[in-house]
Order: structure tokens, then C-alpha cells, then sequence
């Protein structure tokens, strides 16, 4: 169960920013739709800005940034940059950790250097590249730089490979190539310090893709996963090992897979996961008592807690304001 007191909240403008120009756009929609009612409904006054061209301003007199864009430009530590130079307050990781997550191959390097179980893996850097010496069928191709599956591909035999790289390919310039892993696909959630239940996704045919993601009825979601103690331990740790290797702060998502002898495999590190209200992170903070507006009264905190960037003394007008003592 989440700990922390409740704050009193003061409204304040806020701009939620969702969109963007990636291949998640229509997703960072409906975040920014479902996230921007929820703040009304706490008092705040919201608007919401899509950044889908250069040149994007916020408006004037806002308090707070609330980032839901996925993928490009959202989760790649661009927008972060973008947003330090304006000094307003912005929720989640900062650009250097962004970037770092959201580059598949860079988070298997931190899993690496800290111990944190990972597959083993890869990276090619042309189309044309061979099967890889020593390694076995099946494995999977995945974009470097990709969120929400896009580019995804199983490869089960040698003769697949060239069809498989080529498709991968089509959507970065580098593709990691990584053990297969068979086992219980879990995710978990981070929030203020505090490591959130373990969900547990079972599409009902086939693999989590983006079809099943993001498909209604497609697949189903265990929160707490059936787990037994011990084990929901042990993922929560690599998670939670995982998100500091990384630089994390504040909350992201940890997707995990789980192999039959209980051991976790982390995949990667989503640092401005979905916030549709039947998103996973949602799912998770619900199981440890807070409510979807109640989870993003939360974010916004974390965000104004900090010392805005390039604005010294700021920081406790904002925090003031927002806990309402001004």
C-alpha cells in the first residue's frame, strides 16, 4: 500500500504535453485525453499542447509541464532538454536518464555493469548483417530506439533472419538481437521511491505485440500477479535495481519476464509509460491504493519537489503553491 499523506492540493496551470511526432502518437493521445480530465477533476486548470512540430511554446503562466509523450521526442531525453531550458517543473526522468532507457541496447549495458539479469544480446548496425556466430534460434529482433513493440520480430528458424533484420531495420538504424526468453511476462511499477505490485500479462493468443497491447479483450492482467512472495521479490528488486542503474527518478514502468525457474529477466525501462486509465501503471498504483487522479496528483508532486532548472529559489514558491501554503 502506497504511504505517503496526502498533500492538500491548490490548482495551478497545467500543461499536459501528448502527441509528439512518433510512431506512438495516437497512444500518447489518449494518455493526455485520460490524464488532462483527471487533473480537472482535482481543480487544476489544464491545457493541452500537442508538440508535434518544431517550434512548440508553452503557454503563458504554466506552473507545471505533465509529459506524456512516448517514444521519440518523448522519451529519448529530447523534449526533456527542451523543457530544462524553459525551467518549468516537468514530470519524470530527467534527459540523460530518458535517453538512456530509451535506447534498448545502452539499458542492457547498465544491466551489465550492475548485475541485474538481463538476456543476453547484441546490436547490428546493417541489414544486411549474417546470423549471429554461436547463437541459436529462436531469438528477437528489436528496434534500439522503439517503444510500445513497434518493429518487433520473432525469428524461430535461420531462414526467417533476412526478412526479420530487414523488417526491424525499418524502424531505426540499429536492431537488437537478444535470447528468446519463454516465460510469464510481468511488469513493474515505480512511484516516488516505492516499487508498486507486479501485474502479470497474459495475452490470450499469441505474443504481448501491439495488436494485443493495445487491442480490447485481447489480454488479460493479473494485479498482484500470482506470484509467490519470494518471487515478487525478486522481480520488484531487479526492477527496482534496473531503474536506478538507469538514473531513473520519480516513476517509470520495468517490463520483466520471468523464466521457469523462477529467475526475472528485465527487457527494458519505460520511463513515460501509457496513462490511458486501463494503462499498467494505473493498474498497479489502483492495487496499492491510489486512485487513477490520485496517481497523477502524485507525478505532479514528485515534479514540483524538485528545484526547477535554471530557476534557484523558485522551487519552494512551487512547492508552496501546490501543497497550499501560499
Amino acid at each position: 500500500m502506497m504511504t505517503d499523506t496526502p498533500k492538500p492540493i491548490t490548482p495551478m496551470p497545467v500543461t499536459v504535453l501528448a502527441g509528439g511526432p512518433s510512431a506512438e502518437r495516437e497512444v500518447s493521445l489518449r494518455s493526455g485525453q485520460a490524464v488532462a480530465q483527471a487533473l480537472r477533476s482535482l481543480g487544476h486548470p489544464v491545457t493541452e499542447l500537442d508538440p508535434r512540430e518544431p517550434g512548440w511554446i508553452l503557454p503563458a503562466g504554466t506552473r507545471a509541464v505533465f509529459l506524456v509523450l512516448h517514444g521519440t521526442y518523448g522519451e529519448d531525453g529530447a523534449v526533456q532538454d527542451a523543457l530544462e531550458r524553459t525551467g518549468v517543473p516537468y514530470t519524470g526522468c530527467g534527459p540523460e536518464a530518458s535517453r538512456i532507457a530509451f535506447d534498448k541496447a545502452l539499458t542492457k549495458d547498465r544491466c551489465v555493469a550492475a548485475g541485474v539479469p538481463t538476456a543476453p544480446f547484441r546490436v547490428l548496425r546493417r541489414a544486411d548483417e549474417p546470423w549471429p556466430v554461436g547463437w541459436q534460434p529462436p531469438v528477437v529482433l528489436k528496434p534500439v530506439r522503439q517503444g510500445s513493440s513497434i518493429g518487433l520480430q520473432f525469428v524461430d528458424t535461420r531462414e526467417a533472419w533476412g526478412e526479420a533484420v530487414r523488417a526491424a531495420f525499418a524502424f531505426d538504424s540499429e536492431v537488437l538481437v537478444e535470447e528468446r526468453v519463454f516465460g510469464r511476462e510481468l511488469t513493474v511499477g515505480i512511484l516516488g521511491g516505492q516499487v508498486l505490485p507486479v501485474v502479470e500479462i497474459r495475452p490470450r493468443q499469441g505474443a504481448y505485440d501491439y495488436h494485443n497491447k493495445y487491442t480490447s479483450g485481447a489480454t488479460e492482467y493479473f494485479c498482484p500477479a500470482p506470484l509467490a512472495p519470494e518471487v515478487s521479490a525478486r522481480v520488484q528488486t531487479a526492477a527496482w535495481e534496473v531503474f536506478q542503474a538507469v538514473g531513473g527518478r520519480d516513476y517509470a514502468r520495468v517490463d520483466v519476464l520471468l523464466r521457469e525457474n523462477g529467475q526475472p529477466v528485465v527487457l527494458e525501462v519505460n520511463t513515460l509509460p501509457g496513462m490511458t486509465e486501463t494503462s499498467l501503471l494505473p493498474k498497479a498504483a489502483a492495487a496499492a491504493g491510489l486512485g487513477y487522479p490520485q496517481l497523477c496528483q502524485r507525478m505532479l508532486e514528485l515534479a514540483l519537489d524538485r528545484p526547477p532548472a535554471g530557476k534557484p529559489g523558485a522551487a519552494d514558491t512551487l512547492r508552496k503553491a501546490s501543497h497550499g501554503m501560499v
